[in-house]
């Protein structure tokens, strides 16, 4: 059984390591858990691994958040993946840093990536996994404190919280969506 885990973040150096790049951090983070190789395809970096009879085929979306779902859509045509064994990883505001939330579908919540996954789809009707990074920014500097870097505290903490969210992908396709989100809700 194959599962696609799309990890949303922006290409480019300059936003490596900032919140929202969380879903790169965290499909990085599984690939070299599993020893499992990037290459650069089309719409994004692409590895594979196996565990537990199942394959994982993670994705970084070449296309910037914004553009997200023509390369989850490319991916999901190629592997032949269907929206129930999809799971897209994404930062969230509306959630304290670390925290963890698990659904089977849901609105985008203004996050933008998952906006055009739902356009692009069709549809909601896809598991995610929301990484909360906080919104501790004064009024109209939501872009400056999404698009920056965590504070020392958080980068501290932030390997154990990356940890906790692999645990959650693993969970996911090993337990299927509803145990996975008994546990990780």
């Amino acid at each position: 059984m194959k599962y696609l885990i799309a990890g949303l973040g922006n290409i480019g150096k300059e936003y490596e390591g900032t919140r929202h790049n969380i879903g790169f951090d965290i499909v990085d983070e599984l690939a070299a858990e599993f020893k499992a190789t990037w290459a650069t395809k089309k719409l994004g970096d692409i590895a594979e691994f196996r565990s537990k009879g199942r394959t994982f085929v993670l994705l970084k979306p070449s296309t910037f958040m914004n553009l997200s779902g023509k390369a989850v859509r490319y991916w999901m045509q190629q592997h032949n993946i269907p929206t129930d064994r999809l799971l897209v990883v994404v930062d969230d505001i509306s959630l304290p840093f670390g925290q963890l939330r698990l659904r089977q579908k849901g609105a985008d919540g203004g996050h933008n990536g998952l906006r055009n996954i739902n356009e692009t789809l069709g549809n909601n009707a896809y598991p995610r996994l929301r990484f909360g990074i906080g919104n501790d920014f004064p009024a109209g500097r939501q872009i400056d404190y999404v698009l920056g870097q965590w504070t020392s505290d958080e980068q501290n903490a932030l390997p154990q919280k990356i940890s906790g969210a692999c645990e959650a992908v693993l969970l996911f396709a090993t337990q299927g969506i509803h145990r996975a989100m008994n546990k990780i809700n």
